[in-house]
């Protein structure tokens, strides 16, 4: 069966701001060495899917750089490959006006390697999927669409597409960010929510999307492709995410907000966590530069007490000589120096925590200095006046961000 993946990475990430002020939101650091786009092709690459187009668009430099960085590793001469796809303006004038669009403008591409199955996913969500399961689900019950599910709470359907299905799972309505939709049944307080992957007939696709092109719409998969689909008859299926022996839901985030960013971090903390960096059955790969390890140093006031440190992640390169690290993700060479605390936070790449300084439930970019003696998380009122603070309370410093 010859399969094509389109991994769409061009969306702005406007609720990750400041995070993605320089950088599309699948680039966005993560987990201490990572970017969010390394989950999405890692599991590529464990379900034996080598052929994988990157669609871009915005501020794509840096997720251009770090894929030519760390996923050249791929052989040409096999046919494997992860190919950059830039806007191109290639049908008009117009760039990408939505998820089915960026793929209407590359159907060119489609027509060179005519593959049987097409795998659109998406390049900004946390999980491990072997994407086989989803591929074979697909084939066994003939279908035209199958979307990727996963149970969420109803509260959340706002987010999410949402659909019923029969027993077999066809989908038999689907909404796009609907406020009230029915419950699952016998479980009214959770909905069935797609994770923005989709498995598609090729030519029925491209039927679909040309259709659409010719529309009046959003040109979006979960607006209109998918809603279309299920009302002309076509068989559109639903894949459910989890547990096949417990029947419970298998761990994936969308990182599309800066409170689902933090949490999503949380859940790498901790001795069993939710999720697992530490499966050496499914590792996370991606660009690792050249970094020495990371050196914690006894602090020079109070040498006999040392360092508390507590379910932490500390990368290559970073210096650590505070007084207390709790359940915080460090990316490489940070600096926490002298007497400083750090609780529920996020630092990413070169961060400079100076000495006295405490952060709690706080996000930083890269290359921001922390002045000494500060306190960022205490005082939302007066966090406010320098940075952005979510609805749930956390300040998010944005990068190079420094006092000179």
């Amino acid at each position: 069966m010859k399969i094509a993946a389109f991994l769409l990475a061009g969306g702005r990430g406007e609720r990750l701001y400041p995070l993605t002020r320089d950088r599309a939101k699948p680039a966005v650091p993560f987990g201490g060495i990572y970017r969010i786009i390394d989950f999405t092709l890692s599991n590529c690459i464990h379900s034996g899917i080598r052929r994988i187009f990157v669609v871009t668009q915005y501020r794509s430099y840096s997720l251009e750089k770090h894929i030519q960085l760390g996923w050249s590793f791929l052989s040409e001469k096999l046919n494997e490959f992860v190919r950059v796809v830039s806007a191109q303006q290639r049908i008009d004038e117009q760039w990408y006006l939505g998820t089915a669009d960026a793929i209407y403008q590359n159907l060119y591409i489609l027509q060179q390697i005519r593959p049987e199955l097409t795998l659109i996913l998406s390049g900004d969500h946390i999980y491990k999927m072997d994407y086989q399961d989803l591929l074979s689900f697909h084939q066994e019950r003939a279908a035209h669409l199958t979307v990727a599910t996963v149970p969420q709470p109803r509260e959340m359907s706002r987010h999410y597409g949402v659909m019923e299905v029969d027993p077999e799972q066809r989908v038999l309505s689907f909404q796009e960010k609907p406020d009230s939709p029915r419950g699952l049944p016998g479980d009214p307080e959770r909905v069935l929510a797609s994770m923005g992957i989709y498995v598609f007939d090729t030519r029925l696709m491209v039927r679909r999307l040309v259709e659409d092109a010719k529309s009046d719409t959003h040109h979006d998969f979960g607006r209109d492709i998918i809603p279309r689909m299920v009302e002309m008859g076509d068989r559109v299926f639903a894949y459910i995410f989890q547990n096949p022996s417990t029947g419970e839901a298998r761990y994936w985030r969308d990182v599309g907000t800066l409170d689902a960013y933090w949490e999503a971090h949380m859940d790498l903390l901790g001795e069993k966590p939710a999720f697992d960096l530490y499966d050496p059955q499914w590792p996370i790969l991606t660009h690792d530069p050249p970094a020495p390890p990371a050196k914690i140093l006894s602090p020079t006031r109070s040498p006999q007490e040392g360092i508390q440190i507590s379910n932490c992640i500390l990368s290559d390169g970073c210096l650590i000589r505070a007084e207390k690290l709790s359940c915080s993700v460090l990316s490489p060479y940070v600096q926490v120096l002298e007497g400083a605390q750090i609780e529920d936070s996020i630092l990413l790449d070169r961060v400079v925590v100076e000495a006295g300084t405490r952060l709690r439930r706080v996000i930083v970019d890269k290359g921001a200095v922390i002045p000494s003696g500060w306190e960022i998380g205490f005082d939302k009122e007066k966090d406010r006046r320098h940075f952005t603070v979510t609805s749930g309370g956390l300040v998010v410093i944005p990068r190079d961000w420094r006092i000179d």
